[in-house]
């Protein structure tokens, strides 16, 4: 870590931000111009900390693609002048927006660290201080002049992860996100560890750039045993739908009745992307495993391998946005472009 390292801390909403009025017993913002105040601990960092707030506070319930552009701008705009970003987010939606980021952002060679809290800043037992120290901590962390961490990641509870390998798997425990299929980046203890292997390596000497074309024109498919023919088939048949993410079982397995294969085909000749994911925790999408994928497989339907749902729709967001050509998009979808597949 360098004297000379500055942070900035970017406010969104959320649960983290808030402290309690003692007098009402309300919760109220946080004012992140007295954060050394109340968190004097961040002065044994040795670094600058400079706060923005969203004028408004937005639960992270009600995140959109307008909120996530408006994040990626500030931090555009701030590229230059700060070594690492620290955002603060409600924990609802922190992987969908972590992982919407990561690929907003093209060559990114600086820290930006998603962390949030499930108790408030103020409260007794809170999370909020050892989630916010570390955050920052990690943001300022160099080496030989250089970040230790150049990718979008998420903290919790002692733990760093890779924003688009991440999904919340718990409302009430403090450890409220997982990874299950990529290995933590660090894990803070009596010391601060970083997995230096599992780090992402960025290319040096080539330009940032930033990609704030996002599209909505997509859905979430999730199969149920008894799914409707009428359902699959209204799904498919929004006004303007360019993709899908289709949840299935296990390895990839869907049902192989020929009006759901007919359906699926039909989208994808009119155009639409469907990307194949697991409804697992953990595992990844292996279409032609099984006899029940075999279908999926020859339609063209894009493996989604080990991808988490909240990365694939944001990666679909992303390449939609970005116009990639009908050809190729199965291609380029299938390939990690910033890590966020094996």
């Amino acid at each position: 870590m360098t004297e000379t390292s500055k942070i900035l801390l970017i406010y969104t909403g959320g649960t983290i931000g808030m402290v309690k009025n003692y007098d009402t017993g309300a919760l109220q913002a946080f004012d992140f111009d007295k954060l050394l105040q109340h968190i004097p601990e961040l002065r044994l960092l040795n670094c600058q900390i400079e706060s923005f707030s969203f004028q408004k506070p937005i639960d992270s319930s009600n995140m959109n693609t307008k909120h996530w552009v408006k994040l990626a701008s500030i931090i555009e705009k701030n590229y230059t002048t700060y070594d690492g970003f620290v955002v603060l987010h409600g924990s609802d939606t922190m992987s969908y927006t972590a992982s919407t980021i990561s690929f907003m952002f093209e060559n990114l060679a600086k820290p930006v660290i998603f962390t949030g809290s499930q108790l408030p800043i103020g409260d007794l037992r809170t999370d909020a201080k050892e989630n916010l120290i570390t955050s920052v901590e990690i943001a300022s962390a160099q080496k030989n002049g250089k970040p230790i961490v150049a990718e979008v990641c998420l903290y919790f509870e002692y733990k760093l992860y890779r924003a688009n390998r991440t999904t919340k798997i718990s409302s009430e425990q403090f450890e409220a996100f997982s990874s299950p299929n990529y290995s933590q980046l660090a894990e803070s203890g009596v010391h601060l560890k970083f997995n230096t292997n599992a780090l992402y390596q960025p290319k040096t000497m080539v330009p940032l750039k930033v990609r704030k074309k996002l599209s909505q024109d997509i859905v979430l498919l999730k199969l149920f045993p008894g799914i409707t023919k009428q359902t699959v088939a209204c799904m498919l048949s929004v006004k303007n739908l360019k993709g899908v993410v289709l949840e299935t079982y296990g390895s990839g397995n869907a049902p192989s009745n020929d009006w759901f294969v007919t359906l699926l085909q039909k989208a994808i000749n009119n155009g639409i992307h469907i990307v194949n994911v697991t409804q697992c925790v953990a595992g990844s999408v292996l279409q032609g495993r099984y006899e029940t994928s075999v279908k999926l497989k020859k339609i063209g339907i894009i493996s989604g391998k080990d991808i988490t749902t909240e990365s694939a729709i944001a990666k679909l967001m992303y390449l939609l946005g970005e116009g990639v050509p009908n050809q190729r998009f199965k291609e380029i979808f299938e390939g990690s472009l910033r890590g966020e597949m094996s």
